[in-house]
Order: C-alpha cells, then structure tokens, then sequence
C-alpha cells in the first residue's frame, strides 16, 4: 500500500473518536489529554463506486477495494518544538505520514477536558502550525550549518544551495510554510530527505457535535480556502458510535437517515486524502479478483504493473487498457474486444484514473 495519513491536533479534539470511526480499531479515548500515547493504525478500505459496477460483471469474483493507512498520532501542545508534552515523539511521528489531516475542535462538551480555557478553533489550528513551523525551522537551521561548512570548502555549486537554503529558512521564520513555497532545484533532494513537516499536504476536519456545521467550524472552513486547501467537516462521535453499532450497509444508512445525513463524512475524510496525495486508482479482474490498486499520479504502465507483481515490471511488454465505462456499457472484455476498444499501450503509457488494465509479460 504505502500511502498514509495522519490524525493530527491538540489533545481532546476527537482524534481518536474519529480513527475509530474510520477503522473500528478501537483506539482509547478518554476525555483527558494524552491518553493516546503510541500512534494507532488502521488500513482504510476507499470508497469507490466504479469498482462496485465493475464487479457487477465478475460475480464469482471476490471484489478487492484500495486501501489507505490512517494514523492516530497523540495531541500536540504548544512548546511541542522543544519537548513539551512529549512534543518530539509526536511530531516525529508526523514526520512518517505522507498526509496531515489537522483536526480541530468544533464541539462544546463540559464534560471532555479542553486545553485552554475556551473553545477557539482558529487559536488551536494556530497552536499546531507554529509547532510544526518551529520544528522546521531548527531542522532547516542544522542542515543550513552543514551547507555553510561546504560551502567554506569551495564545493561546486555549494554557495548557491547554502543561499538558497538561507532564503528557504528566511521565509519559514516569516511563518510561510514549505508547502507554500517554491524551492529551488539545488536544494530539492537535501529537502526531501529531512521530510519536513509543514511541506506534506494539509487536509483541515473540523470535528463538530450532534447538529453539525456550527459558529466554530464556519471560521476552519475559510482558512482552509486561504491555506489552498479543502475542510470536512464531520460529526465524529455521531459517526464513531454508528460505526461500532451499524453490522450492515442498511443499518448504517438507517442510521445515517434518523440523523438527516445522506452520506457519512468520513467517506469524504478517505478520498479527500486519497485525493490529498494526488493519487489514481486502476483496475484489474485477473485470476479470482476485480480489484483496485492505488498509484501516484502520473505512473506508467510498468510501474503500475509492479503493483500487482514485480515480473510486470521487470518482463514488461505490454498493457491492455479498457475503458471502465465502455466495458460495463458492452457487458463483457470479448464484446469490447470485438468492437475493437482495447487499447495497446506500451512502456511509457501514462496510467489514467479509471483504466481498467491487463498487463502482459513474459
């Protein structure tokens, strides 16, 4: 699978309610902070309706969905950067994920502990940015120190990484984060190897009560507009104890319906971090499988075929692409055959979202 996102924020905005909404893992929740300690796992089948109709074809198939990992990393506080409340265990956790999703608090209850003294959705998304920016910062500020000794030594091209280094640093202290910022190619690859934290793709959950959207969700909605970025909104609780209560797709929606909802936020949650990672999904019905597998965009075909196996790749020769949508319209790969529909692609096809593929090797 290889694709991950984590569940980020301060303690006891709903982290865990939702993890075990989206994964019936089962992970700890108590209405003090730090209850969660080690981060929680749980593999996330996605949501796809095109593999439902494409399986409609192959009943004696077992149907396969792709899969995303989701990851319940413990509340960050301010003073994380520097060790408070076991801020360097977490945010090097963070450090892991190839996505944050940054709930954030949108619900009153007396009853579950708050950080501070009062509900403040914008101070608390606030709180863990600069966390995530400061830790940054001191990571950009080593590696800047490593650049300064090579460039002394007169390496080629060292002087203008460390000035392109330094430029990077400048604007992070301004509170840019990387994610928003253009790097220069010199220093790209020192970058990505020290996988900072506020360059991974961002999603905002606003984790909301019984009724919904309220007056504290509204506010996490437009910054995530101005951050270049979507919010869902999701009545965590709600959705936790249907999860756990619901056996069946019909309970779950009877459910769903006695609360005025057609569909559950969390399915939003899966593919908008699908979508977050910028990833596709194509398909395949060999052997005893109709199955969908998850590649980045821009994969070609033999890197999508090692996938399935790694003899796709290495012995590739060719990939036979249909088009979902004809061949659930034709009824049959032979009747798509016929009509002539089934392209050929060779090594550098670019896979598309929605390919249904055969891959063929030697």
């Amino acid at each position: 699978m290889g694709f991950n996102c984590g569940l980020i924020g301060l303690p006891n905005v709903g982290k865990s309610t939702i993890f075990n909404a989206l994964s019936a893992a089962g992970a700890r929740v108590e209405s003090y902070p730090f209850c969660t300690i080690e981060a929680n796992m749980g593999t996330i089948p996605v949501p796809d309706s095109r593999l439902d109709r494409l399986a409609v074809l192959f009943p004696e198939k077992r149907k396969i969905p792709t899969y995303l990992e989701f990851i319940d990393i413990a509340g960050l506080v301010e003073g994380a950067s520097h060790g408070a409340g076991m801020g360097n265990q977490f945010l090097s956790e963070i450090r892991t994920v190839d996505a944050i999703l940054h709930v954030v608090r949108c619900f009153v209850d007396p009853n579950v502990a708050h950080v501070t003294d009062k509900l403040d959705p914008l101070r608390d998304i606030d709180v863990v940015n600069t966390e995530l920016l400061l830790k940054d910062y001191e990571t950009l500020s080593r590696v800047e120190e490593r650049l300064a000794r090579e460039a002394k030594g007169k390496g080629r091209h060292a002087a203008a990484r460390l000035s392109a280094w330094q430029h990077l640093r400048g604007q992070v202290a301004e509170g840019m984060p990387l994610r928003d910022i253009s790097i220069a190619p010199e220093i790209e690859d020192s970058l990505r190897e020290i996988s900072p934290l506020s360059a991974k793709p961002l999603l905002y959950v606003a984790n909301v009560g019984e009724k919904g959207e309220n007056e504290y969700s509204k506010p996490v909605t437009l910054i995530a507009k101005e951050h270049n970025t979507k919010a869902i909104t999701i009545r965590g609780l709600i959705e936790a104890e249907i999860a756990e209560i619901a056996d069946t797709a019909e309970e779950k929606a009877a459910y769903l319906q006695e609360w005025g909802l057609n569909k559950t936020g969390l399915d939003e949650l899966i593919k908008s971090g699908y979508q977050l990672l910028d990833l596709i999904t194509f398909f395949t019905f060999e052997g005893p499988e109709v199955r969908a597998w998850t590649v980045p965009q821009g994969t070609t075909a033999p890197k999508a075929g090692a996938k399935i196996h790694s003899d796709f790749e290495k012995r590739f020769i060719l990939a036979e692409v249909m088009s979902l949508q004809q061949l659930i319209s034709m009824g049959s790969e032979k009747a798509l055959r016929e009509k002539g529909q089934v392209q050929r692609a060779g090594h550098d096809y670019v896979v598309q979202d929605g390919d249904v593929i055969r891959f063929i090797s030697t």
